[in-house]
């Protein structure tokens, strides 16, 4: 297993549709606790927001991409763009 990371970022005028597909994603995101190790929300200097992080622990890229693509999030249009990168802790743990 591995970790990769995902950075979210929501489009300019996405609140709207995460705040209706809210409950979705974080159903969505309560059914995966075994493999999602981190997740919050990005915020920009103002405190408004911005997109979302998760650390998600998978077999491969190929997981990762099928667990974003089934985010609400995604159904609902709320992302710009969401970028995947392979991961590893150096400092500190994951519960």
């Amino acid at each position: 297993m591995s970790l990769f990371v995902l950075m979210c970022f929501d489009k300019a005028d996405a609140l709207p549709r995460r705040t209706a597909a809210r409950a979705d994603h974080l159903a969505y995101i309560e059914q995966r606790l075994e493999k999602v190790k981190l997740a919050g929300p990005l915020l920009t200097e103002g405190g408004d927001m911005a997109g979302s992080l998760i650390i998600y622990e998978a077999e491969d890229r190929a997981e990762v991409e099928a667990f974003a693509a089934g985010d609400p999030y995604k159904a609902a249009d709320v992302f710009e763009r969401v970028e995947i990168a392979a991961f590893k802790v150096t400092r500190g743990a994951l519960a």
